[in-house]
């Protein structure tokens, strides 16, 4: 009697054969492959887009510096928009962005501020893309706003 107890628990074993965690696998890594090249091709894509929110946030407060300071100096860096220059009364200043990683692209490179611009009429705000270089397309081209 023993045995046949036995024998019927053997029958029925729960778990997975070899074959069948092979299959799975291989579906698994099939659909990794199909999809992993368009997500990050979105990835890219969504990067750019806050860029060039981030980009047209801070010309809108290097515009409001500039009603409030006048133009800056040739040369000027973004920072001016966080930390006072030194040709600005203490009294008469605040900072144009709550922190300084606002200042900050999504690949983690400092915007550019360029004056005399390049593009605009002002000054241009740049970010370089991903591999920070001037130019490129896709994730690595620039953006210039305002």
């Amino acid at each position: 009697m023993k045995s046949r107890s036995h024998r019927r628990a053997r029958s029925f074993r729960t778990g997975f054969t070899i074959i069948e965690v092979i299959v799975i696998v291989t579906i698994i890594g099939i659909i990794a492959a199909v999809i992993a090249p368009r997500l990050f091709a979105r990835i890219g894509q969504s990067k750019q887009t806050v860029a060039k929110s981030n980009a047209s946030s801070l010309a809108s407060a290097m515009k409001t510096f500039m009603i409030d300071h006048g133009k800056p100096e040739s040369g000027s860096t973004i920072m001016i928009l966080f930390e006072r220059p030194s040709g600005i009364d203490e009294a008469k200043w605040q900072p144009y962005v709550d922190n300084k990683e606002a200042l900050v692209d999504p690949w983690g490179k400092e915007f550019v501020l360029l004056i005399p611009p390049q593009k605009n009429v002002d000054f241009d705000i740049v970010s370089y893309g991903a591999d920070g270089i001037p130019g490129g397309t896709g994730e690595n081209a620039d953006i210039v706003v305002p």
